[in-house]
């Protein structure tokens, strides 16, 4: 019995699939094509988006920033508390926009006040206009200071010096340079054995807290970062405590007008 010889089957083999089609390479003008989209959309986000931005704040760039200490000092010059929050405005300007993120101005230094806030402390009493210690920048105290208090007595609270800048910008402003940090408890001076509050090390948190306040009042028309303002990222102030920061410093910019 012969054999048919093998020949080509027309068609697929009865109970095999048919190879799949392999893909199909892109073209070269198709390659070419995307790429050219891809660099179409980096040019229009730089050039529309990015770059002006970049313009806006460096024309926008308050001169008080180019000579702005990182580091506030105590009277006798020991380094105090890191500057970490600015706001540009007039001074009632930058008392309305406080209040209306409910922190209280603080009341100065005078004998009756250390009194209150010695025994507020000590009796657990409330005291929401507790004064502060003097902190020292451009080689002055603060002009303003303000504070947020938590629990019943100041022993704890939230608080913020600012000391406004010589300098003014393009509209007449100063810029206010501040220091926002959060008083844990009181205690006695690691440096000078004075009593004094201690606060906690994580200055960001106050600073982004504060922040958060700010926004939420509606007064704030712009907020500018600047990244690694701060060359050193650890330090201790007057009182011995360590503090930390990313360094980043927050810089807003009041809503001309604000009222008190």
């Amino acid at each position: 019995m012969s054999c048919d010889p093998l020949r080509p089957v027309d068609g697929p083999l009865l109970g095999i699939s048919s190879l799949a089609t392999p893909p199909r390479r892109w073209s070269r003008r198709r390659r070419l094509g995307v790429l050219a989209g891809i660099l179409l959309a980096i040019y229009v986000a730089a050039a529309y988006l990015m770059i002006p931005a970049m313009w806006r704040w460096f024309a926008n760039r308050h001169p008080a920033l180019d000579d702005l200490p990182e580091i506030a000092h105590t009277g006798s010059g020991i380094p105090g508390d890191p500057i970490n929050v600015g706001l540009i405005g007039h001074e009632q300007e930058v008392i309305g926009i406080m209040l209306a993120a409910k922190w209280h101005p603080a009341d100065r230094i005078t004998l009756r006040s250390s009194i209150r806030i010695a025994a507020a402390s000590v009796l657990h009493r409330p005291y929401p206009d507790a004064p502060v210690s003097h902190l020292y920048l451009w080689g002055r105290k603060e002009d303003l200071a303000f504070q947020l208090p938590v629990g019943r007595d100041p022993r704890q609270r939230h608080h913020v010096r600012f000391w406004r800048s010589e300098k003014l910008d393009d509209d007449g402003r100063p810029l206010w340079a501040g220091s926002v940090t959060f008083d844990r408890s009181v205690g006695i001076s690691h440096r000078t054995g004075q009593i004094t509050h201690h606060i906690a090390a994580d200055v960001d948190a106050e600073r982004d807290l504060l922040f958060q306040a700010l926004q939420a009042t509606g007064d704030l028309t712009e907020l500018h970062v600047d990244k690694g303002f701060h060359k050193k990222l650890i330090g201790r102030n007057g009182g011995g405590d360590p503090w930390h920061t990313d360094g980043d410093l927050y810089i807003g910019v009041i809503k001309p007008g604000t009222p008190e």
